[in-house]
């Protein structure tokens, strides 16, 4: 299994370097060369998830908030259904609750593993079983398909925390965690959305499959398999079967997704960029399966384990070394520690230093 690790060793994909100094015992400086993020990109065959520091915003007045009123009427029930859920929990049986969780990992997944790290930032390959399993979990977790899901997030992370970014966290919380969704896009998201290159997305006939038979998936695999299985297979009430796995399961997985926007771009330290918005917050991480290191993400964004603690916190980091070991996955992308501690030193806000 095929891991790559990018350090001021590596010479293969090496075009320009930045220098860095790193100070030990106090006063001993030694200079080290590290790769750029444009080589690194390079090696993965993109670069439109590097933020990008020429973008300017227009001057002049903000574009009115235009309401989709639909997303917003049905975002309301789906939560109140949710509450509801909730409340059927005491009256569910075991075996629909450990449903329920499986749900919840399985369409997780399906994000972290899937449309986030496999194809958003191509920071490890995936055979076409692999593909084929986290295209089945991206749908249950009903998202956006993987296509448009990646095109969201790489202009998120060329133009992070500007009018370009389609989930601004200068705009504030709400808007960052659910408001997004609920009104229209600024238009230099949808333009600087246009001009991304994903041809690679295009090429991968599974993505495109799930791109146009995305409705039905959802409705089959985010609410109606959730829903049967309980119902079939141990008698559990159709009400209990709908509300927990399908609907409870769907908003949670939602919440957990959108708190790496918001509270992840909001609370906690910056120990490897402080000149970002981007911090490590560990609840999200639990919540999210280890999305939430994110001052790192933004910082490193080609590393497939999205930090540097390995499997703390980070189930999906864990997932992507189970199939590396079982064959399924190779070549994953990773920084050497020397450029980590590199960058904690030259950039970081020093709570590295407090653990």
């Amino acid at each position: 299994c095929l891991s790559k690790e990018f350090s001021s060793a590596s010479t293969t994909t090496t075009v320009g370097t930045v220098t860095s100094r790193v100070t030990r015992n106090g006063d001993a400086v030694m200079e080290k060369d590290l790769l750029n993020h444009e080589d690194l990109a390079g090696d993965r065959g993109m670069i439109d998830d590097i933020f990008d520091e020429t973008y300017r915003e227009k001057e002049g007045p903000k574009p009115p908030m235009r309401y989709v009123w639909r997303n917003i009427i049905l975002m309301s029930l789906l939560h109140l259904g949710a509450i509801f859920g909730l409340t059927l929990i005491p009256s569910a049986k075991i075996q629909t609750l450990a449903w329920a969780v499986l749900c919840f990992l399985l369409s997780a997944l399906g994000i972290t593993a899937g449309s986030h790290r496999l194809w958003s930032h191509r920071s490890y390959k995936a055979t076409l079983p692999l593909r084929i399993f986290l295209t089945i979990a991206n749908s249950m977790a009903f998202q956006n398909d993987i296509y448009e899901w990646v095109r969201d997030h790489r202009v998120h992370h060329k133009f992070s925390e500007t009018d370009a970014d389609p989930h601004n966290a200068m705009r504030g919380f709400f808007f960052s965690h659910i408001g997004w969704l609920l009104v229209r896009k600024h238009p230099d998201v949808i333009e600087k959305g246009q001009k991304l290159d994903l041809s690679d997305i295009k090429a991968d006939k599974v993505v495109m499959f799930q791109r146009r038979y995305y409705k039905p998936s959802v409705v089959l695999l985010c609410f109606t398999l959730p829903t049967v299985v309980p119902w079939y297979f141990w008698d559990e009430s159709l009400v209990i079967s709908f509300f927990i796995p399908a609907i409870l399961r769907y908003t949670v997985g939602l919440n957990a997704t959108w708190l790496v926007n918001s509270a992840a771009h909001m609370f906690g330290n910056r120990p490897y960029d402080q000149h970002i918005n981007p911090r490590e917050n560990p609840l999200v991480s639990l919540g999210a399966l280890g999305e939430g290191f994110h001052n790192y993400h933004h910082t490193f964004p080609y590393d497939y384990s999205t930090s540097e603690f390995g499997w703390r916190f980070n189930l999906t980091t864990a997932f992507i070394d189970l199939m590396c070991l079982l064959g399924l996955a190779s070549d994953r992308k990773k920084v050497s520690k020397e450029v980590i501690l590199a960058r904690k030193m030259r950039t970081g806000d020093g709570s590295h230093k407090s653990g």
